[in-house]
C-alpha cells in the first residue's frame, strides 16, 4: 500500500478513536495525560536547541549517507543536503519536548536513542538532566554532523555510538544495568523494530518507558506496533499517532489508549 494513502487512512482512524482527558477513567492515564503529555509548560532550553535546528534546516552542505534503515523511502540517493535530511528526519519540537517531560517525570537515568539523525532530538533528551544519553547512528557522515551539533550545544552527557545498531546495541547494553527510557527511531521496518524492542526487554523494569516512532508511517510499522502491544511484558500503551508509548507497570493491567495530542 502506498505510504501516503496508508498514513491518511491511519490519520482518519486515529482522529475517530483519540480521546481527551474527559474520557480517561484511569487515574494513572489521566494524571500522565494532563500533567505530562498535554502540559503547556514553558521550556527554557527551547531557544538554543531550536536555533541549532534552524541552522540545519538552512545548511546546504552535502553528505554521503550510509542508509541502514528505511530512510531512503523519504529521500532518494546517497548524497543529500543537510537541510533535506533535517526537513524529513528531525523530530517535531512538541514530540521532543514530550520525551523530555517523560524522562523528567520518571527521573530516568539511562536513556537509549536508536537513530541519532542530526542530533536535535538527542539534545532535548540530554537537556532533561539525565546523566547518560546513549544515541546510536549508522551513517558516519550523519554522526559527524550530529557530533558537531552536540559540541555547539556544549553537552557532556551524550555518548554517540557509531555503527550498525544490530551489532552496537547488544554490545552497549552490556555496559548498563537497566534502561529507563528508550526511543526507537532507527529502522522503520517490521522485523528490525521488533528485534530492537526484544533486545531492550531484558533491560526494562516497571518504570521503564519505550517510545516507538512513526507507528503510523507504513503498514509494516503499524503491524510492529500491534505486535508490541500484545507482547507479554507490555502492560500498557499510548497511541499518539506519530509515536507509541510503551509502559511496563503491572498495575496497568494491559490498558491501551489512543490520546489526542
Amino acid at each position: 500500500m502506498n505510504h501516503t494513502f496508508f498514513q491518511l487512512k491511519s490519520w482518519i482512524t486515529y482522529w475517530l478513536d483519540a480521546v481527551g482527558a474527559h474520557s480517561l477513567h484511569s487515574p494513572f492515564y489521566f494524571d500522565l495525560y494532563t500533567n505530562t503529555i498535554r502540559t503547556r509548560a514553558v521550556d527554557p532550553d527551547l531557544k538554543n536547541i531550536e536555533g541549532l535546528r534552524n541552522k540545519l534546516l538552512s545548511d546546504t552542505a552535502t553528505l554521503h549517507v550510509l542508509d541502514l534503515g528505511a530512510g531512503s523511502v523519504r529521500l532518494k540517493g546517497k548524497t543529500r543536503m543537510v537541510r533535506d535530511i533535517a526537513r524529513v528526519s528531525l523530530s517535531p519540537r512538541k514530540y521532543s519536548l514530550l520525551y523530555k517531560r517523560i524522562i523528567q517525570r520518571y527521573q530516568c537515568k539511562t536513556i537509549i536513542e536508536l537513530g541519532t539523525s542530526l542530533g536535535i532530538n538527542t539534545l532535548y533528551l540530554a537537556s532533561s538532566g539525565a546523566p547518560l544519553i546513549m544515541t546510536f547512528e549508522g551513517s558516519p557522515a550523519i554522526a559527524r554532523t550530529a557530533q558537531s551539533v552536540f559540541d555547539a550545544a556544549g553537552t557532556s552527557n551524550i555518548k554517540l555510538i557509531l555503527g550498525n545498531i544490530d551489532h552496537t546495541l547488544p554490545d552497549s547494553l552490556r555496559s548498563v544495568s537497566s534502561v529507563d527510557f528508550a526511543l526507537l527511531d532507527a529502522h522503520h521496518r517490521y522485523q528490525p523494530t521488533l528485534d530492537y524492542f526484544e533486545a531492550l526487554i531484558p533491560m526494562t523494569h516497571s518504570r521503564t518507558v519505550i517510545v516507538i516512532d512513526d507507528i503510523s508511517y507504513s503498514k509494516e510499522m503499524a503491524d510492529a506496533w500491534s505486535a508490541i502491544q500484545q507482547h507479554d511484558k507490555v502492560q500498557g500503551t499510548i497511541d499518539l499517532f506519530r509515536c507509541g508509548i510503551v509502559l511496563f507497570d503491572p498495575s496497568l493491567n494491559k490498558q491501551h489508549v489512543v490520546l489526542q495530542f
